[in-house]
């Protein structure tokens, strides 16, 4: 490998496939800052990175599963297919990250922030902790199950055919964002606002589950077509 990774600033560091776990496992000294750094495929499993700063570095395939990034900042770079299951992420920053096929399994994101982030076929499911937020990120076919996103404003997102059923939808503010196609079953929309949601052409077994939230009238529109129903102005 040929890096000293005891130090607590790399930058450029080729780290692929390696095993950091005895290394970076333990806290000490200041938080790391890691810039342009290969960690492709390492292992990173309950390692410490409390308030880090990781920017444009590749995690692609990169096991983080119980790291400790309270409070760590990852801007740009990416990470996909990287598993942070039960990794502990409160108030952690991820911004324009590639975090597409991640999965985050049981992970704690009490009041962890995604902006900008590519999140395409990410695994959400089984979250812990209160109100992390998603700002302008795509989401297309995520796997959001059971999500909790109540009383949120959520602007910019790309939901298109996720899974949101069961999802805690509650009181939510939707805002330029997309829903097309997205799975509800069982998700909770009483005082949501859709008006700013792309619904996309909704079926009529669609349509049910938006039951108690409130859209505009060109979506009233499209739900009464799928009815047969044409609405005269």
């Amino acid at each position: 490998m040929g890096t000293d990774i005891s130090r607590e600033s790399l930058r450029g560091a080729d780290l692929a496939g390696a095993d950091l776990r005895e290394e970076w496992g333990s806290a000490g000294g200041a938080p790391r800052e890691l810039v342009e750094c290969d960690l492709s495929e390492a292992d990173l499993r309950g390692a410490d990175l409390v308030d880090a700063v990781v920017r444009d570095c590749r995690l692609d395939g990169a096991r983080l599963d119980g790291a400790e990034l309270e409070g760590a900042r990852f801007v740009g770079g990416g990470a996909a297919g990287a598993v942070f299951g039960g990794a502990e992420c409160t108030e952690a920053r991820f911004e324009r990250v590639d975090l597409a096929n991640t999965r985050w399994q049981g992970a704690l994101l009490t009041d962890a922030v995604f902006s900008g982030c590519r999140m395409t076929g990410a695994g959400l499911t089984s979250l812990r902790g209160v109100g992390y937020a998603f700002e302008h990120c795509n989401l297309m076919l995520a796997r959001c199950k059971g999500i909790d996103l109540r009383g949120r404003v959520l602007e910019g997102l790309r939901l298109d055919e996720a899974d949101l059923s069961a999802a805690d939808l509650r009181e939510t503010v939707w805002v330029e964002s997309r829903l097309r196609g997205a799975a509800l079953v069982g998700a909770r929309l009483a005082g949501a606002d859709l008006r700013g949601a792309d619904l996309g052409e909704l079926t009529l077994e669609q349509a049910q589950y938006l039951r108690g939230a409130m859209i505009g009238p060109a979506q009233a529109r499209l739900l009464l077509g799928a009815l047969g129903i044409t609405l005269a102005d």
